[in-house]
């Protein structure tokens, strides 16, 4: 009898626990290539159940989107590039805020044809260049085209799905494809398949040291749910240093959740990535953290490419990592 009561007890335990697991809807910021294998790993894992968070995970489709979305009440946290918040919160107010920096610096980069015959940013009037609606890249491309002596008001630029830009790229339809530098072993794959070689001109050339990828959420779940952002932010920063130290576990994982991606196009991603991630800036600042000069250049630089009067908007209002896990 006792062994009975004992075995219904357990169970009502386990049944307690399942129970009181968060539902937390979470949007990237792209298709679910390596990138993120981080984040669909980490789910197969049972890294996120283990914080108590059930954790559902979509595609985004850019970081305008991806910030639009959660603060209409999409979804509770999202992947978005920093400059998208700033813009977004200095122009409209969006209750959205970075709550844990990624990439400690910009993989931003145009992807462009070897047979193209282009190799910087200069001379690019003309020249049609894939994108996505609120696409980073686009955010501070006049200006990396400024200081190359290119004039951005003559870029063709042509909106599509970003799935569709490497297709569109290596059949010549578009002349060059703004992607994050970490996605080009697979998209080179593709192309070589193709007879053709793609070649990286990244935006860091001509001086862009700024923030990326970030973690959000709004303003009302930061007041209302620290406890929550708190630990979505300790089982994110446990998948991250999982996909570090188990690459290849991190990949065959992620690949169950996104079948489409090859096993080693994902590694090749991912050891990319973690190069934004893990390196002597975190080691200063610490995982999510940020440093003050390196923030006030990013907003700057935003601001300048954006036309926002940096005068009129607190750049710190933005940002809260005091939830980041020390």
């Amino acid at each position: 009898m006792r062994k009975t009561i004992a075995i219904a007890f357990t169970a009502f335990l386990v049944s307690g626990a399942a129970s009181a697991q968060d539902k937390v809807r979470f949007q990237t910021d792209w298709i679910p290539s390596g990138e993120h294998a981080m984040y669909y790993g980490g789910w197969q894992k049972g890294i996120f159940a283990k914080h108590g968070i059930d954790v559902a995970i979509t595609r985004g489709y850019g970081s305008g989107d991806t910030v639009t979305k959660l603060s209409a009440g999409a979804f509770e946290f999202g992947v978005a590039d920093l400059g998208a918040v700033f813009t977004a919160r200095a122009r409209t107010g969006v209750p959205v805020k970075t709550v844990a920096i990624l990439y400690t610096h910009s993989p931003h980069s145009l992807f462009v044809l070897k047979s193209s015959g282009i190799t910087s940013f200069k001379g690019l009037e003309g020249k049609k260049i894939s994108i996505t609606p609120g696409n980073s890249h686009r955010v501070y491309f006049p200006k990396v085209a400024e200081r190359a002596g290119t004039d951005p008001s003559k870029i063709v630029w042509v909106n599509m799905d970003g799935a569709a830009m490497a297709p569109q790229l290596i059949a010549k339809n578009v002349d060059a494809a703004p992607f994050y530098s970490i996605h080009h072993y697979y998209q080179n794959k593709a192309a070589k398949k193709a007879g053709q070689e793609i070649v990286v001109l990244p935006f860091v050339e001509v001086g862009f040291a700024i923030y990326a990828a970030s973690i959000i959420t709004s303003d009302k779940l930061i007041a209302e749910k620290p406890g929550l952002v708190r630990r979505f932010l300790a089982a994110t920063k446990e998948a991250f240093e999982w996909a570090q130290a188990n690459p290849e576990e991190a990949c065959k994982l992620h690949v169950q959740k996104v079948p489409e991606v090859d096993v080693d196009d994902c590694q090749g991603s991912v050891k990319a990535t973690l190069g934004f991630v893990f390196n002597d800036h975190q080691k200063k600042h610490g995982w999510g953290k940020e440093d003050p000069k390196r923030l006030a250049f990013t907003w700057s630089v935003v601001a300048e490419s954006q036309e926002i009067d940096k005068a009129k908007f607190d750049a710190k209002s933005a940002i809260d990592t005091s939830l980041v896990p020390k």
